[in-house]
């Protein structure tokens, strides 16, 4: 199982939402690729990114500092975060990205979608964000009509290859992952599963760890020091 430590980018700044409330933000850092450093020193090999604002404008106002996220290290960096058209994703993908996340737009647009599967094949992933059984969308103040698990299957159709699938009322909150719903993505859908919110001590990463998902993101714990990153890439190997 792949760990990917997680920055979250709001003002050009590592930040942690509680609960994906903007109104409870913690600021962690004003240099964020020398996080992503710090990350591949602890032996991490990806990188997950998500642009915050973005997610709420659906543009791109955190660029630069990707980009120098990935200038800064050899890592493989996926992000997310308000990707709604084949320009931002073309914009990201020119930018180094070697995966790029829909969340809103996968619900929303399914041609969109398509095209950028088409496209780029497994450089796209789709971020299922889980709010009582139902897909979460627009940086998750919305709750969409759409089963969670009905979502799945329709990607999967789709020619989705990697799900991120966030249990929302876990996000932020150090209370542990919902691993029967890991366990039952793991078991019902033939795609790479990454688990994303709660991860919150080096347990949660054992028990994921022995579902054989595809990867487990990893962010508060590792701001808190609640997790050694080094030891979750150990366990997770």
């Amino acid at each position: 199982m792949i760990i990917f430590p997680a920055i979250d980018l709001y003002d050009k700044k590592a930040v942690r939402l509680y609960k994906g409330d903007y109104n409870q933000m913690t600021v962690y850092s004003d240099n964020p690729p020398e996080i992503a450093k710090d990350f591949e020193s602890q032996g991490a090999t990806h990188i997950h990114l998500v642009d915050l604002e973005g997610a709420k404008s659906g543009t791109t106002p955190n660029l630069e500092v990707v980009k120098a996220i990935k200038e800064a290290t050899s890592l493989f960096c996926e992000i997310g975060g308000g990707i709604r058209d084949m320009h931002t994703v073309d914009t990201y993908i020119n930018a180094g990205m070697d995966r790029v996340i829909l969340g809103t737009a996968a619900v929303n647009d399914e041609e969109f979608l398509k095209e950028a599967v088409g496209k780029y094949g497994e450089k796209i992933a789709v971020g299922v964000d889980i709010k009582d059984g139902y897909v979460a969308i627009k940086g998750w103040i919305e709750k969409s009509e759409c089963e969670c698990f009905d979502f799945c299957r329709k990607m999967q159709s789709i020619g989705v290859k990697t799900l991120i699938c966030t249990d929302i009322s876990k996000d932020g909150a150090m209370m542990g992952t919902n691993h029967e719903l890991y366990q039952r993505l793991k078991s019902e859908f033939d795609m790479q599963i990454v688990a994303s919110g709660g991860v919150s001590d080096i347990e949660d990463v054992k028990k994921l760890a022995k579902l054989s998902l595809y990867g487990a993101i990893i962010g508060k714990a590792y701001y808190t020091g609640a997790i050694s990153l080094k030891e979750a890439i150990e366990v997770a190997k």
